[in-house]
């Protein structure tokens, strides 16, 4: 499992150009997907072959200078609760301040790995200023520069060092489907509507993940583990800071499963929130399938769920090939249609198709509409096969891989959703040198 690395701190210590510098080594190679930087306050990166989560805290706070404090404290909070190791950020040019005493006496009652950095350290006399930040009780800190990456290599190490060890359930072998939204969208009410009948084939894993309650569901011929991120909530903590809150615990859910169901709530609409968690899926690799929930509330003419299903396809371009089911949980309309479509996306998911089959199919379509010449230069691709990753990523041979372009490999993806039935899950197009 992947390890959570909080960054946390008062507002313009460097935090966010931080996390670009960890993210972007790995995002730039990982990530040539449109529409990730939506996304702008999570990202992936490893370190010593160590793969960890960082979540930068410091985009989510808003309001003005007294409204600072409070929001601080409140995502410090969050972030001690969910992640497994807390980067806290200062600023040697300003020295130590009353905000950073309040963020450390926090931190100090935490059982969790807290390393101070101390950023904007570029010179020797900077390095003798930041002494006192021993002031903050935190213990040893690590003097960095964000912006041209000095003194965080010795940071990374001790962090890395410190992570709970990689541990793969044992429960491996069993699907597992998520379910995630924003609050309030019905989530818990719809893991209710579905293990309520015949409770005796529910099973609680326990200590499955520290925050995501496990649920063997057994029925239909289906059998699965659904992970449900509802039923954890601390109503007085995270009252307003509602986007922080569900994308903290989305992160952990969507990134141990195979299908994510992504339930919205009708009335509220595709709206930023469920779209972080979409994009979140979509760039994790995941099955995807929309839930809208709470359809009983709206008012309906002929063409709503037509008109309604579209404006949401609008929002996820270029990735649209992913089923809606519109349900009621209230009056149980349409939920095993929702667990059926969940199943389908993981086939889809975990669908291999043979080199022979594959190369049959493609080849043809290739020679019919080949990648268009750059520079005087024509791309000729021989060969193509799947590659034995999780989830569905193909290799295209050529002579100049080099030379294809984004729109080329949209169009190879969508062909091949069309002739093997992708539906739900993101395809990966590689090309390769013959």
């Amino acid at each position: 499992m992947s390890s959570i690395v909080a960054i946390v701190g008062r507002p313009n210590v460097g935090k966010s150009t931080f996390f670009n510098r960890l993210i972007q080594r790995r995002e730039a190679i990982v990530d040539s997907v449109s529409g990730v930087t939506r996304d702008r306050h999570y990202g992936k990166t490893d370190w010593n072959g160590r793969n960890f989560s960082v979540i930068d805290t410091g985009g989510y706070v808003l309001g003005s200078d007294d409204v600072f404090e409070a929001e601080i404290d409140k995502q410090v909070e969050l972030a001690i609760g969910e992640a497994d190791a807390i980067i806290f950020m200062v600023d040697v040019e300003t020295g130590v301040t009353p905000m950073d005493e309040d963020v450390a006496k926090l931190l100090r009652k935490v059982n969790k790995p807290v390393f101070l950095a101390v950023n904007k350290v570029d010179n020797s006399k900077r390095l003798e200023n930041a002494v006192e930040f021993y002031a903050l009780g935190l213990g040893e800190y690590f003097p960095i520069a964000s912006t041209n990456g000095s003194g965080t290599g010795e940071l990374l190490d001790a962090l890395v060092e410190a992570l709970p060890e990689d541990t793969r359930e044992e429960e491996a072998e069993l699907p597992r489907f998520a379910v995630v939204g924003r609050p309030n969208a019905g989530k818990s009410s719809f893991i209710n509507a579905l293990i309520g009948e015949d409770r005796y084939i529910v099973t609680d894993i326990a200590g499955t993940t520290r925050d995501s309650i496990d649920t063997r569901y057994n029925r239909f011929g289906f059998e699965f583990n659904l992970v449900d991120t509802a039923g954890i909530r601390r109503k007085s903590k995270v009252k307003e800071d509602l986007e922080f809150y569900s994308v903290m615990r989305s992160v952990r859910a969507i990134e141990h499963c195979d299908v994510c169901l992504i339930v919205m709530d009708a009335t509220r609409g595709f709206d930023g929130q469920v779209q972080n968690i979409f994009w979140l899926a979509q760039r994790n690799r995941k099955g995807i399938v929309i839930l809208v929930n709470k359809w009983d509330l709206l008012e309906k003419e002929t063409n709503t769920m037509k008109e309604y299903e579209a404006n949401i396809r609008r929002e996820m371009e270029p990735f649209t090939d992913v089923p809606i089911v519109f349900m009621s949980v209230l009056t149980k309309q349409r939920i095993f249609k929702a667990i059926e479509t969940a199943v389908e996306v993981y086939n889809n998911r975990s669908k291999k198709i043979k080199t022979s089959e594959l190369n049959e199919v493609m080849l043809p379509i290739i020679e019919s509409y080949p990648p268009p010449a750059y520079k005087g230069k024509y791309v000729k691709i021989k060969f193509c096969m799947q590659l034995p990753t999780p989830q569905p990523q193909f290799a295209f041979f050529c002579n100049l891989p080099q030379y294809v372009k984004d729109p080329y490999k949209r169009f190879l993806e969508n062909k091949l959703r069309e002739e093997f039935d992708f539906t739900g899950v993101p395809v990966s197009v590689y090309f390769r040198k013959k």
